[in-house]
Protein backbone atom coordinates (compact mmCIF):
# COMPACT_ATOMS: atom_id res chain seq x y z
CA UNK A 1 0.00 0.00 0.00
CA UNK A 2 1.38 3.40 -0.98
CA UNK A 3 0.66 6.80 0.43
CA UNK A 4 -2.67 8.57 0.00
CA UNK A 5 -1.90 12.19 -0.87
CA UNK A 6 -3.83 15.32 -1.79
CA UNK A 7 -2.77 18.32 -3.88
CA UNK A 8 -4.97 21.32 -3.01
CA UNK A 9 -4.73 24.08 -5.59
CA UNK A 10 -6.70 27.17 -6.60
CA UNK A 11 -5.69 26.63 -10.23
CA UNK A 12 -5.67 23.50 -12.34
CA UNK A 13 -6.23 22.82 -16.05
CA UNK A 14 -7.98 24.19 -18.02
CA UNK A 15 -6.43 27.18 -16.23
CA UNK A 16 -2.90 27.13 -17.60
CA UNK A 17 -0.50 28.61 -15.09
CA UNK A 18 2.58 27.51 -13.19
CA UNK A 19 0.82 26.54 -9.97
CA UNK A 20 -1.71 24.36 -11.78
CA UNK A 21 1.16 22.80 -13.70
CA UNK A 22 2.93 21.95 -10.44
CA UNK A 23 -0.21 20.43 -8.89
CA UNK A 24 -0.88 18.37 -12.01
CA UNK A 25 2.62 16.96 -12.28
CA UNK A 26 2.91 16.26 -8.55
CA UNK A 27 -0.37 14.35 -8.74
CA UNK A 28 0.53 12.49 -11.93
CA UNK A 29 3.91 11.19 -10.79
CA UNK A 30 2.96 10.57 -7.15
CA UNK A 31 -0.12 8.65 -8.29
CA UNK A 32 1.89 6.70 -10.86
CA UNK A 33 4.82 5.74 -8.63
CA UNK A 34 4.02 6.10 -4.96
CA UNK A 35 0.36 5.49 -4.14
CA UNK A 36 -2.88 7.39 -4.68
CA UNK A 37 -2.93 11.13 -5.25
CA UNK A 38 -5.95 13.40 -5.58
CA UNK A 39 -6.31 17.00 -6.73
CA UNK A 40 -8.74 19.34 -4.94
CA UNK A 41 -9.60 22.51 -6.87
CA UNK A 42 -12.52 24.83 -7.77
CA UNK A 43 -15.10 23.78 -10.35
CA UNK A 44 -14.53 25.15 -13.85
CA UNK A 45 -17.59 25.56 -16.13
CA UNK A 46 -17.97 23.31 -19.17
CA UNK A 47 -14.84 21.34 -18.37
CA UNK A 48 -14.54 17.59 -17.85
CA UNK A 49 -11.41 16.25 -16.18
CA UNK A 50 -9.61 13.41 -17.93
CA UNK A 51 -6.62 12.66 -15.74
CA UNK A 52 -5.03 9.43 -14.53
CA UNK A 53 -5.90 10.49 -10.98
CA UNK A 54 -9.12 11.71 -9.39
CA UNK A 55 -9.90 15.43 -9.40
CA UNK A 56 -12.35 16.66 -6.74
CA UNK A 57 -13.97 19.98 -7.58
CA UNK A 58 -16.10 22.20 -5.35
CA UNK A 59 -18.65 24.83 -6.37
CA UNK A 60 -17.04 28.09 -7.43
CA UNK A 61 -17.58 31.60 -8.70
CA UNK A 62 -15.38 33.67 -10.99
CA UNK A 63 -12.99 36.30 -9.62
CA UNK A 64 -13.88 39.45 -11.63
CA UNK A 65 -10.44 41.04 -11.37
CA UNK A 66 -8.49 37.83 -12.10
CA UNK A 67 -10.02 36.07 -15.09
CA UNK A 68 -10.02 33.06 -15.58
CA UNK A 69 -9.48 32.25 -11.89
CA UNK A 70 -12.27 31.03 -9.63
CA UNK A 71 -12.83 30.53 -5.92
CA UNK A 72 -15.45 29.09 -3.62
CA UNK A 73 -16.32 27.84 -0.15
CA UNK A 74 -15.66 24.09 -0.21
CA UNK A 75 -17.56 23.40 3.02
CA UNK A 76 -20.78 24.62 1.40
CA UNK A 77 -20.50 22.06 -1.41
CA UNK A 78 -22.11 18.94 0.07
CA UNK A 79 -21.22 16.42 -2.70
CA UNK A 80 -17.60 17.56 -2.60
CA UNK A 81 -17.37 17.32 1.20
CA UNK A 82 -18.94 13.86 1.17
CA UNK A 83 -16.33 12.58 -1.29
CA UNK A 84 -13.48 14.33 0.53
CA UNK A 85 -14.41 12.62 3.80
CA UNK A 86 -14.19 9.22 2.09
CA UNK A 87 -10.49 9.63 1.29
CA UNK A 88 -8.03 8.47 3.97
CA UNK A 89 -5.22 10.95 3.38
CA UNK A 90 -1.78 10.34 4.87
CA UNK A 91 -0.58 13.84 3.97
CA UNK A 92 -2.04 16.91 2.24
CA UNK A 93 -0.22 19.59 0.26
CA UNK A 94 -1.61 23.12 -0.18
CA UNK A 95 -0.44 25.08 -3.21
CA UNK A 96 -2.49 28.11 -2.14
CA UNK A 97 -3.36 29.91 1.11
CA UNK A 98 -6.93 30.55 -0.06
CA UNK A 99 -10.04 28.37 -0.41
CA UNK A 100 -8.31 25.13 -1.44
CA UNK A 101 -5.51 25.72 1.06
CA UNK A 102 -7.93 26.35 3.90
CA UNK A 103 -9.81 23.10 3.27
CA UNK A 104 -6.43 21.33 3.20
CA UNK A 105 -5.55 22.84 6.59
CA UNK A 106 -8.96 21.96 7.99
CA UNK A 107 -8.61 18.38 6.72
CA UNK A 108 -5.14 18.00 8.21
CA UNK A 109 -6.06 19.31 11.65
CA UNK A 110 -9.29 17.32 11.96
CA UNK A 111 -7.59 14.08 10.92
CA UNK A 112 -4.29 14.54 12.70
CA UNK A 113 -2.14 14.35 9.56
CA UNK A 114 0.65 16.65 8.34
CA UNK A 115 0.16 19.47 5.87
CA UNK A 116 2.78 20.92 3.53
CA UNK A 117 2.22 24.36 1.97
CA UNK A 118 4.10 25.70 -1.04
CA UNK A 119 4.55 29.45 -1.49
CA UNK A 120 4.23 30.07 -5.22
CA UNK A 121 3.20 33.67 -5.88
CA UNK A 122 3.94 37.29 -5.03
CA UNK A 123 0.55 37.76 -3.41
CA UNK A 124 1.19 41.36 -2.42
CA UNK A 125 1.43 42.33 -6.10
CA UNK A 126 -1.88 40.59 -6.80
CA UNK A 127 -3.64 42.23 -3.88
CA UNK A 128 -2.32 45.68 -4.73
CA UNK A 129 -3.47 45.30 -8.34
CA UNK A 130 -6.96 44.27 -7.19
CA UNK A 131 -7.42 46.44 -4.08
CA UNK A 132 -5.52 49.58 -5.26
CA UNK A 133 -4.57 50.39 -1.66
CA UNK A 134 -1.26 49.47 0.00
CA UNK A 135 -2.69 49.21 3.51
CA UNK A 136 -5.36 46.76 2.43
CA UNK A 137 -2.82 44.73 0.44
CA UNK A 138 -0.49 44.50 3.45
CA UNK A 139 -3.36 43.42 5.69
CA UNK A 140 -4.35 40.57 3.37
CA UNK A 141 -0.69 39.51 3.06
CA UNK A 142 -0.55 39.27 6.87
CA UNK A 143 -3.39 36.74 6.65
CA UNK A 144 -1.40 34.80 4.06
CA UNK A 145 1.54 34.67 6.49
CA UNK A 146 -0.83 33.44 9.21
CA UNK A 147 -1.72 30.53 6.94
CA UNK A 148 1.91 29.54 6.41
CA UNK A 149 2.52 29.82 10.16
CA UNK A 150 -0.25 27.24 10.66
CA UNK A 151 1.17 24.39 8.56
CA UNK A 152 3.79 21.73 9.31
CA UNK A 153 6.21 22.38 6.44
CA UNK A 154 6.69 25.33 4.09
CA UNK A 155 8.28 24.93 0.68
CA UNK A 156 9.40 27.42 -1.95
CA UNK A 157 10.94 26.85 -5.35
CA UNK A 158 14.20 28.74 -4.78
CA UNK A 159 16.15 31.03 -2.45
CA UNK A 160 14.75 34.24 -3.94
CA UNK A 161 11.19 33.08 -3.37
CA UNK A 162 12.03 32.20 0.22
CA UNK A 163 13.31 35.75 0.67
CA UNK A 164 10.00 37.10 -0.65
CA UNK A 165 8.09 35.08 1.94
CA UNK A 166 10.47 36.37 4.64
CA UNK A 167 9.80 39.94 3.48
CA UNK A 168 6.10 39.26 4.03
CA UNK A 169 6.87 38.46 7.67
CA UNK A 170 7.22 34.67 7.79
CA UNK A 171 9.96 33.60 10.22
CA UNK A 172 9.71 29.80 10.20
CA UNK A 173 11.73 27.13 8.41
CA UNK A 174 11.58 27.09 4.61
CA UNK A 175 12.68 24.25 2.33
CA UNK A 176 13.50 24.68 -1.34
CA UNK A 177 11.97 22.21 -3.80
CA UNK A 178 12.50 23.30 -7.42
CA UNK A 179 10.06 23.02 -10.30
CA UNK A 180 10.49 20.85 -13.37
CA UNK A 181 8.82 20.14 -16.68
CA UNK A 182 7.24 17.04 -18.19
CA UNK A 183 8.88 17.71 -21.55
CA UNK A 184 11.66 15.61 -23.03
CA UNK A 185 14.05 17.24 -25.48
CA UNK A 186 12.86 16.52 -29.03
CA UNK A 187 15.12 14.29 -31.08
CA UNK A 188 14.20 15.70 -34.49
CA UNK A 189 14.30 19.47 -33.95
CA UNK A 190 14.29 20.19 -37.68
CA UNK A 191 11.00 18.32 -38.14
CA UNK A 192 9.33 20.22 -35.29
CA UNK A 193 10.55 23.55 -36.65
CA UNK A 194 9.26 22.73 -40.13
CA UNK A 195 5.76 22.16 -38.71
CA UNK A 196 5.70 25.60 -37.09
CA UNK A 197 7.29 27.28 -40.12
CA UNK A 198 4.58 25.80 -42.31
CA UNK A 199 1.77 26.93 -40.00
CA UNK A 200 2.96 30.52 -39.61
CA UNK A 201 4.74 31.02 -42.92
CA UNK A 202 8.15 31.46 -41.28
CA UNK A 203 11.34 31.00 -43.26
CA UNK A 204 13.88 28.60 -41.71
CA UNK A 205 16.14 31.50 -40.67
CA UNK A 206 13.31 33.73 -39.34
CA UNK A 207 13.97 35.02 -35.83
CA UNK A 208 11.09 33.86 -33.61
CA UNK A 209 10.51 35.01 -30.03
CA UNK A 210 7.93 33.65 -27.62
CA UNK A 211 6.23 34.69 -24.39
CA UNK A 212 4.19 32.13 -22.44
CA UNK A 213 2.23 33.18 -19.38
CA UNK A 214 -0.70 35.11 -18.01
CA UNK A 215 -1.57 38.29 -19.86
CA UNK A 216 -1.52 40.48 -16.78
CA UNK A 217 0.26 43.74 -15.97
CA UNK A 218 2.19 42.22 -13.07
CA UNK A 219 4.25 40.19 -15.54
CA UNK A 220 5.70 43.32 -17.16
CA UNK A 221 3.85 42.58 -20.38
CA UNK A 222 3.40 46.23 -21.42
CA UNK A 223 7.16 46.75 -21.18
CA UNK A 224 7.64 43.62 -23.28
CA UNK A 225 5.40 44.96 -26.05
CA UNK A 226 7.13 48.35 -25.91
CA UNK A 227 10.53 46.66 -26.29
CA UNK A 228 9.26 44.89 -29.42
CA UNK A 229 8.30 48.25 -30.91
CA UNK A 230 11.86 49.45 -30.35
CA UNK A 231 13.21 46.34 -32.08
CA UNK A 232 11.02 47.04 -35.10
CA UNK A 233 12.17 50.67 -35.19
CA UNK A 234 15.77 49.44 -35.28
CA UNK A 235 15.04 47.23 -38.27
CA UNK A 236 15.28 43.83 -36.59
CA UNK A 237 13.31 41.23 -38.54
CA UNK A 238 11.44 39.07 -36.00
CA UNK A 239 8.12 37.44 -35.19
CA UNK A 240 6.70 37.31 -31.65
CA UNK A 241 4.30 34.64 -30.39
CA UNK A 242 2.29 35.63 -27.31
CA UNK A 243 0.75 32.59 -25.58
CA UNK A 244 -1.72 32.92 -22.71
CA UNK A 245 -4.82 34.66 -21.43
CA UNK A 246 -5.65 37.13 -18.67
CA UNK A 247 -7.44 40.34 -17.79
CA UNK A 248 -4.95 42.54 -19.71
CA UNK A 249 -5.14 40.61 -23.00
CA UNK A 250 -7.29 43.14 -24.87
CA UNK A 251 -5.24 46.00 -23.44
CA UNK A 252 -2.04 44.38 -24.76
CA UNK A 253 -3.59 43.75 -28.17
CA UNK A 254 -4.57 47.42 -28.37
CA UNK A 255 -1.08 48.51 -27.33
CA UNK A 256 0.48 46.25 -29.94
CA UNK A 257 -1.78 47.69 -32.62
CA UNK A 258 -1.06 51.28 -31.57
CA UNK A 259 2.67 50.57 -31.86
CA UNK A 260 2.22 49.19 -35.40
CA UNK A 261 3.17 45.64 -34.41
CA UNK A 262 0.34 43.76 -36.12
CA UNK A 263 2.79 42.32 -38.66
CA UNK A 264 5.18 41.18 -35.94
CA UNK A 265 3.13 40.01 -32.94
CA UNK A 266 0.63 37.14 -32.87
CA UNK A 267 -1.61 36.63 -29.83
CA UNK A 268 -2.35 32.90 -29.77
CA UNK A 269 -4.47 32.74 -26.61
CA UNK A 270 -4.11 29.85 -24.17
CA UNK A 271 -2.65 26.65 -25.63
CA UNK A 272 -3.94 23.47 -24.02
CA UNK A 273 -2.12 21.09 -26.36
CA UNK A 274 1.14 20.59 -24.49
CA UNK A 275 2.86 18.89 -27.44
CA UNK A 276 2.02 21.82 -29.69
CA UNK A 277 3.42 24.22 -27.09
CA UNK A 278 6.59 22.14 -27.00
CA UNK A 279 6.89 22.56 -30.77
CA UNK A 280 6.60 26.34 -30.36
CA UNK A 281 9.42 26.32 -27.80
CA UNK A 282 11.45 24.19 -30.17
CA UNK A 283 11.04 26.72 -32.98
CA UNK A 284 11.60 29.84 -30.87
CA UNK A 285 15.05 31.39 -30.75
CA UNK A 286 14.33 33.20 -27.48
CA UNK A 287 11.81 33.13 -24.66
CA UNK A 288 11.30 36.76 -23.66
CA UNK A 289 10.07 36.80 -20.08
CA UNK A 290 10.73 40.11 -18.29
CA UNK A 291 8.42 39.35 -15.35
CA UNK A 292 9.35 40.72 -11.93
CA UNK A 293 6.29 39.00 -10.47
CA UNK A 294 7.07 35.30 -10.95
CA UNK A 295 8.96 33.30 -8.37
CA UNK A 296 10.51 30.56 -10.51
CA UNK A 297 8.59 30.38 -13.73
CA UNK A 298 8.12 26.90 -15.15
CA UNK A 299 8.11 28.32 -18.68
CA UNK A 300 11.84 29.05 -18.40
CA UNK A 301 12.43 25.34 -17.77
CA UNK A 302 10.00 24.34 -20.49
CA UNK A 303 11.83 26.50 -23.01
CA UNK A 304 15.20 25.17 -21.81
CA UNK A 305 13.97 21.62 -22.40
CA UNK A 306 13.94 22.51 -26.12
CA UNK A 307 17.23 24.45 -26.04
CA UNK A 308 15.45 27.82 -26.14
CA UNK A 309 17.21 30.29 -23.80
CA UNK A 310 15.36 33.02 -21.92
CA UNK A 311 15.79 36.79 -21.66
CA UNK A 312 15.10 37.65 -18.01
CA UNK A 313 15.40 40.70 -15.78
CA UNK A 314 18.48 40.45 -13.59
CA UNK A 315 17.70 40.26 -9.89
CA UNK A 316 14.20 38.88 -10.48
CA UNK A 317 13.26 35.71 -8.62
CA UNK A 318 12.84 33.76 -11.82
CA UNK A 319 16.36 34.70 -12.96
CA UNK A 320 17.90 32.70 -10.11
CA UNK A 321 20.23 30.06 -11.57
CA UNK A 322 20.75 31.97 -14.82
CA UNK A 323 24.24 33.19 -15.72
CA UNK A 324 24.27 35.88 -18.37
CA UNK A 325 25.62 34.72 -21.73
CA UNK A 326 26.01 31.15 -20.45
CA UNK A 327 22.56 29.60 -19.95
CA UNK A 328 20.39 32.65 -20.57
CA UNK A 329 20.44 36.40 -21.04
CA UNK A 330 19.98 38.94 -18.27
CA UNK A 331 19.00 42.58 -18.61
CA UNK A 332 18.00 45.52 -16.50
CA UNK A 333 14.28 46.31 -16.51
CA UNK A 334 12.84 48.75 -19.05
CA UNK A 335 11.89 48.54 -22.72
CA UNK A 336 15.14 50.09 -23.94
CA UNK A 337 17.27 47.71 -21.87
CA UNK A 338 15.31 44.64 -22.94
CA UNK A 339 15.50 45.63 -26.61
CA UNK A 340 19.25 46.22 -26.34
CA UNK A 341 19.78 42.80 -24.75
CA UNK A 342 17.75 41.03 -27.40
CA UNK A 343 19.72 42.70 -30.19
CA UNK A 344 22.99 41.65 -28.58
CA UNK A 345 21.75 38.10 -27.94
CA UNK A 346 20.79 37.45 -31.56
CA UNK A 347 23.74 39.13 -33.27
CA UNK A 348 25.81 35.93 -32.93
CA UNK A 349 23.65 32.96 -34.05
CA UNK A 350 26.27 30.39 -33.05
CA UNK A 351 26.50 31.83 -29.52
CA UNK A 352 22.70 31.88 -29.29
CA UNK A 353 22.57 28.15 -30.04
CA UNK A 354 25.34 27.48 -27.52
CA UNK A 355 23.50 29.34 -24.76
CA UNK A 356 20.36 27.34 -25.58
CA UNK A 357 22.26 24.08 -25.23
CA UNK A 358 23.70 25.21 -21.90
CA UNK A 359 20.18 26.06 -20.72
CA UNK A 360 19.13 22.54 -21.65
CA UNK A 361 21.98 21.08 -19.60
CA UNK A 362 21.68 23.32 -16.53
CA UNK A 363 18.12 24.71 -16.30
CA UNK A 364 16.01 21.84 -17.61
CA UNK A 365 14.90 19.21 -15.08
CA UNK A 366 12.11 16.70 -15.62
CA UNK A 367 9.21 16.40 -13.19
CA UNK A 368 9.75 12.73 -12.42
CA UNK A 369 13.08 13.38 -10.70
CA UNK A 370 11.62 16.34 -8.80
CA UNK A 371 8.67 14.29 -7.57
CA UNK A 372 11.00 11.52 -6.43
CA UNK A 373 12.46 14.13 -4.08
CA UNK A 374 8.97 15.30 -3.08
CA UNK A 375 7.95 11.77 -2.11
CA UNK A 376 11.09 11.35 -0.01
CA UNK A 377 10.32 14.56 1.85
CA UNK A 378 6.70 13.51 2.38
CA UNK A 379 7.90 10.31 4.04
CA UNK A 380 10.27 12.24 6.32
CA UNK A 381 7.54 14.74 7.26
CA UNK A 382 5.08 11.95 8.08
CA UNK A 383 7.71 10.20 10.20
CA UNK A 384 8.59 13.33 12.19
CA UNK A 385 4.92 14.27 12.57
CA UNK A 386 4.07 10.81 13.90
CA UNK A 387 6.89 10.96 16.47
CA UNK A 388 5.74 14.38 17.68
CA UNK A 389 2.22 13.07 18.22
CA UNK A 390 3.31 9.85 19.92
Amino acid sequence: MGLVMGQFSESFPPIMDGVGNVAKNYAYWLNKKYGSCYVITPHFPNHTDNEDFEVLRYSSISIPTRYPYRTGIPKLCAPFMKRLKQISFDIVHAHTPFSSGNIALDTARKRGIPIVASFHSKYYDDFLESLKFEGAARFVVSKVVDFYNSVDAVWTVNRSTAETLREYGYKGTIEEIPNGTEYETVEDKEKECEKINSQFGFTPDQLVFIYVGQMIRQKNTRTLIESLALLKQRGLDFKMLMVGQGYALEELKALSKSLDLDDRVSFLGPIYDREYLKSLYCRANLLIFPSLYDNASIVVREAASQCCPAVLVEGSNTAEGITDDFNGFLTKDGAENIANRIVKAVENPQKLVEVGRNANKTVYTNWESIVDEVYGRYMEIIKVFSKMRA
